[in-house]
Protein backbone atom coordinates (compact mmCIF):
# COMPACT_ATOMS: atom_id res chain seq x y z
CA UNK A 1 0.00 0.00 0.00
CA UNK A 2 1.58 3.36 -1.16
CA UNK A 3 0.67 7.18 -1.58
CA UNK A 4 1.56 9.19 -4.22
CA UNK A 5 1.15 11.90 -6.52
CA UNK A 6 -1.58 10.93 -9.44
CA UNK A 7 0.00 10.59 -13.12
CA UNK A 8 -1.34 11.10 -16.63
CA UNK A 9 -1.89 7.01 -16.24
CA UNK A 10 -4.25 7.52 -13.11
CA UNK A 11 -7.09 9.71 -14.78
CA UNK A 12 -9.09 6.70 -16.16
CA UNK A 13 -8.82 5.13 -12.21
CA UNK A 14 -9.44 8.56 -10.87
CA UNK A 15 -12.29 8.73 -12.66
CA UNK A 16 -13.82 5.07 -11.74
CA UNK A 17 -13.04 6.33 -7.95
CA UNK A 18 -15.51 9.66 -8.71
CA UNK A 19 -17.94 7.60 -10.20
CA UNK A 20 -17.87 5.35 -7.02
CA UNK A 21 -17.70 8.47 -4.80
CA UNK A 22 -20.87 9.62 -6.39
CA UNK A 23 -22.78 6.33 -5.83
CA UNK A 24 -21.86 6.11 -1.99
CA UNK A 25 -23.06 9.58 -1.62
CA UNK A 26 -26.64 9.12 -3.03
CA UNK A 27 -25.95 11.45 -6.60
CA UNK A 28 -24.91 8.62 -9.00
CA UNK A 29 -25.75 10.40 -11.91
CA UNK A 30 -24.32 13.60 -11.14
CA UNK A 31 -20.97 13.25 -12.19
CA UNK A 32 -19.99 15.39 -15.59
CA UNK A 33 -16.53 15.09 -15.26
CA UNK A 34 -14.45 13.17 -18.26
CA UNK A 35 -11.13 12.10 -18.63
CA UNK A 36 -10.14 14.77 -21.43
CA UNK A 37 -11.82 17.04 -17.98
CA UNK A 38 -9.68 15.60 -15.50
CA UNK A 39 -6.31 15.75 -17.37
CA UNK A 40 -6.93 19.90 -18.50
CA UNK A 41 -7.18 20.65 -15.11
CA UNK A 42 -4.84 18.33 -13.42
CA UNK A 43 -2.23 18.01 -15.91
CA UNK A 44 -2.39 21.19 -17.68
CA UNK A 45 -0.62 21.03 -21.60
CA UNK A 46 0.62 25.40 -21.21
CA UNK A 47 0.53 26.46 -17.45
CA UNK A 48 0.47 25.32 -14.05
CA UNK A 49 -2.66 22.97 -12.46
CA UNK A 50 -5.68 24.59 -11.19
CA UNK A 51 -6.30 20.77 -8.75
CA UNK A 52 -3.87 18.25 -7.97
CA UNK A 53 -4.44 14.75 -7.08
CA UNK A 54 -2.56 12.28 -5.00
CA UNK A 55 -3.72 8.36 -5.38
CA UNK A 56 -3.70 5.39 -2.83
CA UNK A 57 -2.57 1.99 -4.30
CA UNK A 58 -3.11 -1.68 -3.79
CA UNK A 59 0.29 -3.29 -5.74
CA UNK A 60 -0.33 -1.26 -8.97
CA UNK A 61 -4.13 -0.57 -8.44
CA UNK A 62 -5.42 2.86 -7.38
CA UNK A 63 -7.91 2.38 -4.87
CA UNK A 64 -7.71 5.70 -3.64
CA UNK A 65 -8.18 9.19 -4.29
CA UNK A 66 -7.60 13.07 -2.47
CA UNK A 67 -8.43 15.26 -4.99
CA UNK A 68 -7.29 19.37 -3.82
CA UNK A 69 -6.66 22.38 -4.83
CA UNK A 70 -5.32 25.39 -3.26
CA UNK A 71 -7.75 27.85 -0.49
CA UNK A 72 -6.22 31.45 0.42
CA UNK A 73 -7.10 32.61 4.08
CA UNK A 74 -6.97 36.52 4.27
CA UNK A 75 -7.27 36.28 7.80
CA UNK A 76 -3.51 33.83 7.98
CA UNK A 77 -2.72 35.86 4.52
CA UNK A 78 -1.32 32.13 3.30
CA UNK A 79 -2.34 29.28 1.20
CA UNK A 80 -4.22 26.38 2.68
CA UNK A 81 -5.59 23.03 1.16
CA UNK A 82 -9.02 22.67 -0.07
CA UNK A 83 -9.80 18.99 0.05
CA UNK A 84 -12.53 18.27 -2.73
CA UNK A 85 -12.84 14.51 -2.23
CA UNK A 86 -11.65 11.91 0.09
CA UNK A 87 -12.39 8.46 -1.18
CA UNK A 88 -11.08 4.78 -0.72
CA UNK A 89 -12.98 2.26 -2.29
CA UNK A 90 -14.93 -0.03 0.50
CA UNK A 91 -12.89 -3.29 -0.41
CA UNK A 92 -9.85 -1.36 0.88
CA UNK A 93 -11.40 0.24 3.62
CA UNK A 94 -9.46 -0.15 7.70
CA UNK A 95 -6.04 -0.93 6.04
CA UNK A 96 -5.23 3.17 6.78
CA UNK A 97 -5.08 4.64 3.10
CA UNK A 98 -7.68 7.46 4.03
CA UNK A 99 -5.29 8.36 6.90
CA UNK A 100 -2.50 7.78 4.88
CA UNK A 101 -3.44 10.50 1.92
CA UNK A 102 -4.69 13.00 4.78
CA UNK A 103 -1.42 12.50 6.38
CA UNK A 104 0.28 13.48 2.89
CA UNK A 105 -1.54 16.38 2.76
CA UNK A 106 -0.74 17.61 6.06
CA UNK A 107 2.65 17.51 4.91
CA UNK A 108 2.47 19.04 2.21
CA UNK A 109 0.80 22.10 3.88
CA UNK A 110 3.69 22.28 6.58
CA UNK A 111 6.39 21.83 4.19
CA UNK A 112 5.08 24.50 2.23
CA UNK A 113 4.00 27.00 4.98
CA UNK A 114 0.23 26.36 4.28
CA UNK A 115 -2.33 27.20 7.42
CA UNK A 116 -5.15 24.85 6.88
CA UNK A 117 -6.37 21.69 5.42
CA UNK A 118 -10.35 22.31 5.21
CA UNK A 119 -13.64 19.81 3.35
CA UNK A 120 -16.88 19.43 4.10
CA UNK A 121 -18.20 16.22 4.83
CA UNK A 122 -22.41 15.06 4.01
CA UNK A 123 -24.07 15.60 7.52
CA UNK A 124 -25.34 11.84 7.28
CA UNK A 125 -21.53 10.39 6.44
CA UNK A 126 -20.95 9.42 10.37
CA UNK A 127 -18.66 6.88 9.45
CA UNK A 128 -16.65 9.41 7.49
CA UNK A 129 -17.37 11.84 10.43
CA UNK A 130 -15.91 9.58 13.43
CA UNK A 131 -12.79 8.91 11.36
CA UNK A 132 -12.14 12.69 10.67
CA UNK A 133 -12.66 13.55 14.35
CA UNK A 134 -10.59 10.98 15.22
CA UNK A 135 -7.71 12.51 13.40
CA UNK A 136 -8.64 15.70 15.34
CA UNK A 137 -10.63 17.78 12.67
CA UNK A 138 -12.97 20.31 14.19
CA UNK A 139 -16.62 20.71 12.64
CA UNK A 140 -16.88 24.18 11.36
CA UNK A 141 -20.70 24.29 12.31
CA UNK A 142 -21.14 28.09 12.83
CA UNK A 143 -20.60 28.28 8.40
CA UNK A 144 -23.15 27.36 5.74
CA UNK A 145 -22.43 26.49 2.24
CA UNK A 146 -23.67 28.69 -0.56
CA UNK A 147 -23.48 27.85 -3.72
CA UNK A 148 -24.62 29.33 -7.09
CA UNK A 149 -24.97 27.04 -10.45
CA UNK A 150 -27.37 26.34 -13.21
CA UNK A 151 -29.72 28.58 -13.54
CA UNK A 152 -29.05 31.33 -10.75
CA UNK A 153 -25.44 31.23 -11.91
CA UNK A 154 -26.26 32.17 -14.94
CA UNK A 155 -28.90 34.94 -14.26
CA UNK A 156 -26.50 36.40 -11.94
CA UNK A 157 -23.18 36.03 -14.14
CA UNK A 158 -25.02 36.86 -17.50
CA UNK A 159 -27.04 40.13 -16.52
CA UNK A 160 -28.56 41.59 -19.89
CA UNK A 161 -26.39 44.86 -21.26
CA UNK A 162 -23.25 43.23 -19.24
CA UNK A 163 -20.41 41.58 -21.02
CA UNK A 164 -18.86 38.98 -18.97
CA UNK A 165 -15.24 39.86 -17.81
CA UNK A 166 -12.71 37.25 -19.04
CA UNK A 167 -10.63 35.72 -16.53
Amino acid sequence: MTVRAATPDDVPAILALIHELAVYEREPDAVRTTEADLGRVLFPADGPAAAFCHVALDGEVVVGIAVWFLSFSTWTGRHGIWLEDLFVSPAHRGRGLGKELLRTLAEICLARGYTRLEWWVLDWNAPSIAFYQALGAVAQDEWTTYRLDGEALSVLGGSPGRTPRPS
